[in-house]
């Protein structure tokens, strides 16, 4: 959450805007279709500011570093489990599981994450016994 508070015009402003879930005085939800449209258009070489702007925000009121922290947030998301880490989850987190069954493409989009976090976790443990080896040749 940001320091700087929105005002009663500001939220008002805000909350006319298709892309905006709600608006408080600390903070904006962007609707799951705006999370989206954010990704594909940055994937597409824009910067998070003209993506903001072409959707119709007022740079001046969300301000530089919401849209900065934003945009890195969605990106790693995005890049860690696809489509499904930029959704709003908050809604439909009851604390169960979900017992619905998966399509392909979400199966897919588990799996590629999946495999995403395997990569890394083995490169982090060939960093681990490299410096292990190291460290042993010192002794």
């Amino acid at each position: 959450m940001s320091k700087d508070l929105f005002t009663s015009k500001e939220i008002e402003i805000l909350s006319n805007n298709k892309y905006v879930k709600s608006v408080s005085m600390n903070s904006i939800t962007y609707t799951d279709e705006f999370r989206l449209v954010f990704i594909t258009e940055y994937e597409k070489g824009k910067i998070p500011n003209q993506i903001f702007q072409e959707c119709g925000f007022d740079i001046s009121i969300v301000g530089y570093k919401r849209i900065k922290a934003a945009s890195h947030r969605w990106r790693s998301k995005f890049k860690d489990s696809g489509i499904d880490g930029i959704r709003d989850t908050r809604k439909g987190n009851s604390g169960r599981s979900s017992s619905k069954e998966l399509s392909l493409e979400e199966k897919y989009e588990r799996m590629k994450a999946k495999i995403k976090l395997l990569e890394v976790e083995n490169e982090l443990l060939k960093k681990l016994d490299l410096e292990e080896r190291r460290l042993r040749k010192k002794k």
